[in-house]
């Protein structure tokens, strides 16, 4: 039998359980319950209706995708030269100089793998 959520029962009201399941905590714990689920195929669509197991490949092809427009906030010194020459560059293409860092940033890697 499948193990249930062990706060699903703690909360007083609904708003209370969304902001729960809102936190970084409640969000892993909704991956581990589907991944749960879809390990022992029964995660369902709707009523009484499974849902087929996916090839590991597929997921894995999948998650590559969907890695590339996915992102993550870092925290990374950057000389102060290069941060005013991405500004300077940002101004003239009326792009935000964060975006300029980043297309930098993956034209780079790009070049150097």
């Amino acid at each position: 039998m499948p193990r249930k959520s062990t706060k699903a029962s703690k909360f007083k009201s609904e708003a209370e359980e969304a902001d729960w399941y809102a936190t970084p905590e409640g969000r892993r714990q909704t991956q581990r319950e589907f991944a749960r689920a879809l390990r022992a195929g029964t995660l369902s669509r709707s009523p009484r209706q499974k849902v087929v197991r996916t090839d590991p490949r597929l997921l894995e092809q999948l998650m590559e995708r969907a890695k590339e427009s996915a992102t993550r906030a870092i925290s990374l010194r950057v000389p102060i030269a290069d941060l005013e020459r991405a500004k300077q560059i940002a101004e003239k293409t009326g792009a935000g100089y964060q975006t300029v860092l980043k297309e930098a940033i993956h034209r780079g890697l790009r070049r150097a793998g």
